[in-house]
């Protein structure tokens, strides 16, 4: 069984940073393409960051290109996210994912997801 963890979430002021990880165990990792995912109280789940197996491609909405970085280390089975100039509005529960193929932007593909990590932005 795929099971991601997060850690790294927190309090931080706007214009902080803070850097998420997960680890996970189980399946094949490597072969794997992984994404972070944010939800905030009422809103629906989205994806903040998406990283392809051998970390060939990214992919991030506009809401956070230039401010969040994917990145993955396959030797530790890992998946992290640098998250720069945090604002107010990217309180939410932060999930990693593990996606069916070797890259994916959209929620469908992905099915084995951890707890979240909560980070909240002060204004």
């Amino acid at each position: 069984q795929v099971q991601p963890v997060e850690s790294g979430g927190g309090l931080v002021q706007a214009g902080g940073s803070l850097r998420l990880s997960c680890v996970v165990s189980g399946g094949n990792f490597s072969s794997s393409g992984m994404g972070w995912f944010r939800q905030a109280p009422g809103k629906e789940r989205e994806l903040v960051a998406a990283i392809s197996v051998s970390s060939v491609y990214t992919k991030y909405p506009d809401s956070v290109k230039g401010r969040f970085t994917i990145a993955r280390d396959d030797a530790k089975n890992m998946v992290y996210l640098q998250m720069n100039s945090l604002k107010p509005e990217d309180t939410a529960i932060y999930h990693c994912s593990v996606a069916r193929t070797p890259y994916a932007i959209s929620l469908r593909y992905y099915n084995s997801w951890g707890q979240g990590t909560q980070v909240t932005v002060s204004s």
